[in-house]
C-alpha cells in the first residue's frame, strides 16, 4: 500500500494495546480512524489520543464475538467515512488451562473471538474493500500460530486456525486490489495475562511459565506474571509500527519482534522439541528489547493497559 493518507481504516481492540498505536500511527499518517472496543472507557481514551491529529475518527463499542453487531458494523462506517480501506482484526483474549480442565463455555469464549471473530470481519468487510483501488485486510495470528505450549489448546486452535484462514484468503486474492496480512508478533507488553481466564487447579503448571519465573525471581501469582509480561514486552506502539511498516510493504506475512523470528526459526530446526531450544534464543531478548513507546505520541487518558479485548500475541 503506498500511503495511509485519506483511507479510512477500521480496528477492531482498539482500547488499547496494539489497537490503540495502529489506531494512532495511522491517524498521524493521515487515516480515518473507525476504532472498535467491547471496552467503552478504554475506547474513549484512545479517541480522545486521536483528537491530536486532523482525521475524522468514529467509534464503536461492540463485542466481536457478536456476528449481529459485526454484520452491522460496514454499514455503519459506511455511513460516518463513506468507503472503508483497511480492516485490522486484532482482538483476541486466551484461558490458560489444560483441555481436560476446561470448560466448554471458555473454550467457546475464545474461539468466538479469536477466530470466529475474524472470519465474520473479513466476511462482511471484504466486498467494501474490493471496490476500493487499493485495500487490505490484516488478522493478527500469532507466534503462537506457529509454536505450541501447554496449557493454551484454545488459544492455539484458534491462533493456528487465523494463520490458515489468512494465507488461503492471500492465495485467492493475490492479483487483486486487496492485500491480505497475517500478523504474527511474540512477546508484546500488553494485559492478556491479566484478562486471561485461568484454572484454579495448576495456575503454575505451564513448563515455560515456570522457566521466566526461575529465571527472573517471578512470583507465583497470575498477577506477578502478568505485570512482567506486561513491564518485559515490546512497547504496543513498536508493533503497531512493525505492522504498518509490513503492510507498506506488502508482506503477507508480518512478524512482529525478533523472539517471534527466532520462535518460528527454532519451530524450523526441529520440528519435533522445538520448546527446548527456546530459552536459549529467546530469554536474553527479553531484557534487550525495546520497551519504550515511540517518540511524539500522545498520551492516553488513563494508563495504557491492554483490555480483554485486545490481542497481546
Amino acid at each position: 500500500m503506498k500511503t495511509f493518507s485519506d483511507k479510512v481504516a477500521v480496528i477492531t481492540g482498539a482500547g488499547s494495546g496494539i489497537g490503540r498505536y495502529l489506531a494512532v500511527l495511522l491517524a498521524k499518517s493521515g487515516a480515518n480512524i473507525a476504532a472498535c472496543d467491547i471496552n467503552s472507557t478504554a475506547l474513549a481514551d484512545t479517541v480522545a489520543m486521536l483528537s491530536a491529529y486532523p482525521v475524522t475518527v468514529s467509534s464503536y463499542s461492540l463485542d466481536v464475538a457478536d456476528k449481529t453487531a459485526i454484520e452491522a458494523l460496514p454499514q455503519r462506517v459506511i455511513a460516518e467515512h463513506g468507503h472503508i480501506d483497511l480492516v485490522f482484526n486484532n482482538a483476541g483474549v486466551t484461558v490458560d488451562a489444560t483441555f481436560a480442565e476446561m470448560s466448554e463455555a471458555d473454550w467457546d469464549w475464545v474461539l468466538n473471538i479469536n477466530l470466529q471473530g475474524v472470519i465474520n470481519s473479513s466476511r462482511v468487510f471484504l466486498p467494501y474493500l474490493q471496490q476500493r483501488p487499493e485495500a487490505a485486510l490484516i488478522n493478527t495470528s500469532s507466534i503462537f500460530g506457529m509454536v505450541t505450549m501447554i496449557r493454551q489448546s484454545v488459544y492455539h486452535t484458534a491462533k493456528f486456525a487465523v494463520r490458515g484462514f489468512t494465507e488461503c484468503l492471500a492465495k485467492e486474492l493475490k492479483g487483486s486490489s486487496v492485500q491480505v496480512h497475517a500478523v504474527h508478533p511474540g512477546h508484546i507488553g500488553t494485559n492478556i495475562l491479566s484478562n486471561a481466564r485461568v484454572s484454579e487447579s495448576k495456575k503454575s503448571a505451564n513448563s515455560i511459565e515456570r522457566l521466566v519465573r526461575k529465571l527472573f525471581a517471578i512470583g507465583d501469582s497470575q498477577d506477578e506474571l502478568a505485570a512482567f509480561f506486561r513491564k518485559n514486552g515490546m512497547h504496543p506502539s513498536r508493533a503497531a509500527q512493525i505492522i504498518l511498516n509490513g503492510v507498506r510493504k506488502k508482506r503477507s506475512r508480518i512478524m512482529v519482534g525478533a523472539d517471534a523470528k527466532l520462535m518460528d526459526l527454532c519451530q524450523r530446526l526441529a520440528p519435533v522439541r522445538y520448546e527446548m531450544l527456546f530459552p536459549l534464543f529467546t530469554m536474553p531478548l527479553t531484557l534487550l528489547r525495546n520497551k519504550k513507546p515511540l517518540r511524539g505520541l500522545p498520551t492516553p487518558a488513563s494508563p495504557d493497559n491492554t483490555n480483554t479485548i485486545s490481542s497481546a500475541q
